[in-house]
């Protein structure tokens, strides 16, 4: 069973990422895109919940109402119904076979949620942001990212780029729930340092690629400027024993809509 190796390891340790080329072959893939594509398909989306995410604050105070309709929403299954039960027999093992987590923390309980992204043709960019922001713990450092390209990220059409060692300075604001009266809302608190651009690395990958993403590390996606799009799969990890999930955050489990626990 392979696993990471020291090397790997302490590279992740360094940078706050790291690249995992040939974790899913073409053919899984298509079959993930296709899946997500039905599961597309047959959703009854209210209209007023067709948004994308934005790391932009004015974006996101546009549309705190709609980011708690999407969580609240049963008829939207893309969080748990994303992988296709076409995938190869050894697929529920591949994030096991790779988890850096054992020797990056000390347990093995870690929650799970689920996301699709998208860079379509003529996209906007992703600002630079920590993962953190939206997803804050207690102690930091027990969230990671994982981030799968389903189709090959370049320098046109929107590829990661990111901040190396910048996971190793806390978190500079925090997105947090903020009631006025029953009606549920968002604010920031702190502010967003300006980035110097300079210190960002592009990371383009082939389709089928893992990044491993730490989640106070500084990263950004650029426009898609090509004529592709660039399809990806993520979703954010979380180690439980021992960590207080912030009651602040506007991500919250409910009984109908649980974090599932991905091993115990």
């Amino acid at each position: 069973m392979a696993c990471l190796s020291p090397s790997q390891l302490q590279k992740f340790q360094e940078d706050g990422f790291l690249v995992l080329e040939g974790f899913l072959s073409a053919d899984e893939c298509v079959a993930m895109q296709q899946r997500i594509g039905e599961l597309v398909a047959d959703m009854d989306v209210p209209l007023h919940c067709r948004i994308e995410f934005s790391t932009q604050e004015e974006e996101q105070l546009r549309s705190q109402e709609i980011s708690w309709s999407l969580q609240r929403n049963p008829s939207i299954k893309l969080a748990t119904l994303c992988m296709p039960t076409t995938l190869s027999s050894d697929m529920s093992h591949t994030l096991p076979r790779y988890r850096p987590w054992p020797k990056v923390w000390a347990s093995r309980c870690p929650w799970w949620c689920r996301a699709c992204t998208s860079s379509r043709v003529g996209a906007a960019a992703v600002s630079p942001h920590q993962d953190s922001t939206f997803l804050y713990t207690e102690p930091l450092g027990r969230v990671l990212g994982i981030w799968i390209a389903l189709e090959d990220a370049t320098l046109e059409n929107g590829c990661l780029w990111f901040i190396p060692g910048s996971h190793t300075g806390g978190v500079s604001r925090r997105m947090v729930r903020a009631f006025a009266g029953l009606k549920l809302n968002t604010r920031f608190l702190g502010s967003e340092p300006v980035w110097d651009d300079s210190l960002f690395v592009p990371t383009p990958v082939q389709r089928g690629a893992l990044i491993l993403i730490h989640g106070e590390v500084v990263h950004k996606s650029e426009q898609n400027l090509s004529d592709r799009s660039r399809h990806a799969y993520t979703f954010h990890l979380m180690e439980s024993l021992g960590t207080m999930w912030s009651p602040e955050n506007w991500l919250q489990p409910t009984a109908e809509l649980p974090f599932p626990p991905l091993y115990t």
